[in-house]
């Protein structure tokens, strides 16, 4: 299941996390960013309990958006140990981000 960030509980939830963490940076309006949400959806579920997958609004987060320099969207933010280890910026196939997960494991 995908989680929902924000500025309050960012750093409880990803940088503490055991586990590697991606972050879905996006908003409402942007439309190459719901072509990406539905995947981000289907890979929580098959990396359910190996990784953890979230979303964060840049709309109503503008703390942790800036923290990171969040320019462009869809950017994901592959975080492991509490460190970005991999980042993707704009719309790619299910596969690519697959990979990145894969070489966090």
């Amino acid at each position: 299941m995908v989680i929902e960030v924000n500025d309050a509980n960012f750093d409880e939830v990803v940088l503490q996390s055991g586990v590697p963490a991606l972050v879905d940076f996006w908003a409402e309006w942007c439309g190459p960013c719901r072509m990406v949400s539905p995947l981000i959806d289907q890979l929580s579920e098959e990396y359910d309990g190996k990784a953890l997958l979230t979303k964060m609004d840049v709309d109503s987060n503008p703390a942790i958006t800036s923290r990171y320099g969040i320019r462009n969207i869809p950017t994901i933010l592959f975080f492991k140990g509490g460190e970005i280890a991999d980042k993707q910026v704009g719309a790619v196939p299910k596969t690519v981000i697959a990979q990145k997960i894969d070489a966090l494991l």
